[in-house]
């Protein structure tokens, strides 16, 4: 499987989407009559003009969408039609500041399904748990809109492949944010790496060294969290009292999940440290870091075989099931690795760098810390080219926006030439990263290496393994077997 060939090109896919019928959205209990009246094949095959006005929903805006909120609010010809959250009190806070800074005011939505029915609406942007991504995802597609998906695209495997299958079925753009792949400098890099720059890649590393204090073990039950928000580095903690809760909708935060009583690990931030909504800094901060070191060795498959260890250390008095220190290495069929490692307690930095990568070739390395780039050959390590010149290395087919202003706007162009080649970072390349430290966290739980057969995208004879591909879904939120 690759991810190149699974994409239709820009004849084929302006051609199907004006042959999208209306009402294509797939029966199933996880979907409404609501979605179903907004799928119409105006919707799919609209071209937006280049000073046409694009209509963003934005979900999920207490943290990281706020970012998309200014980051879309503030180019050209696009409007923030509406926002949605299931806490209103971050809701309405976030519409007050839009109307303030832009001078109009988005319509707001706690429910996901009633946004969706609004057909003005172009574009959908989740920046929600990453337990809610795919089937926001799939709903959006279902209801004929384009997405931005936040990293990592899915909580596990399964969710991933449904997603592509979705945004192929319904011919709609879904674009992951995956920001790297829209950085000049780093798109320079790879453009290095892969004209043989430093040989052949054999090898590439990624580091995640981000010290995290300990999230405390609180109680079940409202207004029980701990004074501080110690993920935040002590920095005074929101205070979830009966009335604050009483704003939010909390059946609707769990979504897919069970329901358990609430507690203040299980919401707001901390639940990345929790199995059933995150998958603890690997899969948190580390899919920036897989992805680049993959796209880096040029690796457009899954691979072969994960080997994962770890454990939670210092930090004896937490909730946090994740593992704060965790190594993880997957081969290819060609025998190509990547090594990956999580130090989230008191750690030194690596040749300086914290978060970041290393490539490895037949005649050198390269160091890779954020945008920033140097090469070295031989036993001598002598020095080669850098990021500082980077001009000669850039490629001048660069997809449309990208390298210059940044992921959002690559969406945003690709959505106006209405061309799925324009993406950085299309569904497909989204999910072969995510897919990485799922797997790698499945061979952690399970204690052993893991053999993964990438075509049926199940573990080979391994059905304990098998049950860590895909989740109970708590109806009606529930990612179908069929899109």
């Amino acid at each position: 499987m690759t991810n190149e060939t699974s994409k239709p090109n820009r004849r084929e896919f302006m051609a199907d989407s004006g042959k999208v019928a209306a009402g294509m959205i797939a029966a199933g209990a996880f979907a409404t009559e609501a979605l179903k009246s907004t799928a119409s094949a105006a919707s799919y095959g609209k071209i937006i003009g280049a000073n046409d006005t694009i209509n963003m929903a934005i979900a999920g805006i207490r943290s990281r969408g706020s970012n998309h909120i200014d980051s879309f609010s503030g180019m050209k010809n696009v409007k923030i039609k509406a926002l949605c959250d299931v806490d209103e009190n971050v809701l309405n806070n976030r519409a007050a500041n839009l109307e303030k800074k832009k001078g109009y005011k988005p319509e707001t939505y706690w429910d996901f399904r009633e946004m969706l029915k609004d057909k003005d609406i172009d574009a959908v942007s989740l920046a929600t748990p990453n337990f809610w991504h795919a089937l926001g995802t799939v709903w959006a597609c279902q209801a004929g809109k384009h997405v931005y998906v936040e990293k990592p695209c899915c909580h596990n495997v399964f969710e991933g492949r449904k997603m592509v299958e979705a945004a192929r079925k319904y011919k709609c753009l879904v674009q992951v944010g995956f920001q790297n792949r829209s950085i000049k400098n780093v798109r320079a890099a790879m453009k290095f790496l892969q004209d043989g720059g430093i040989g052949d890649v054999y090898m590439a590393r990624g580091l995640c060294y981000k010290s995290r204090m300990s999230i405390g073990k609180p109680k079940d039950g409202i207004g029980t969290g701990p004074e501080y928000d110690y993920f935040a580095f002590n920095r005074p903690g929101e205070k979830y009292t009966q009335e604050y809760m009483d704003k939010v909708h909390y059946n609707d935060w769990i979504g897919p999940a069970r329901v358990r009583p609430f507690n203040y690990n299980r919401f707001h931030y901390n639940w990345h440290w929790q199995w059933e909504y995150g998958s603890g800094d690997i899969g948190n901060q580390g899919p920036h870091q897989w992805d680049v070191a993959r796209w880096g060795l040029g690796a457009n498959e899954h691979p072969v075989k994960v080997s994962s260890m770890g454990g939670f250390f210092v930090w004896k008095d937490s909730a946090q099931e994740t593992p704060n220190t965790q190594s993880a290495t997957v081969e290819y069929a060609d025998g190509r690795v990547i090594e990956f490692e999580v130090r989230g307690v008191y750690t030194n930095p690596e040749e300086g760098i914290t978060v970041g990568n290393f490539f490895y070739g037949t005649k050198g390395w390269m160091h890779l810390d954020g945008s920033k780039w140097s090469t070295y050959f031989g036993y001598k390590n002598e020095p080669g080219p850098t990021s500082s010149e980077s001009g000669e290395f850039a490629d001048p087919n660069d997809p449309a926006g990208a390298g210059g202003g940044g992921h959002f706007e690559n969406f945003i162009a690709a959505l106006r030439n209405n061309d799925i080649n324009n993406l950085s970072c299309d569904i497909e390349e989204g999910y072969l990263s995510s897919a990485l430290p799922l797997l790698a966290n499945a061979s952690y739980r399970l204690g052993r290496t893991l053999y993964f057969d990438g075509k049926k995208e199940k573990f080979i004879k391994d059905p304990e393994a098998d049950k860590l591909i895909t989740r109970e879904y708590r109806k009606p939120y529930v990612v179908p077997e069929s899109v």
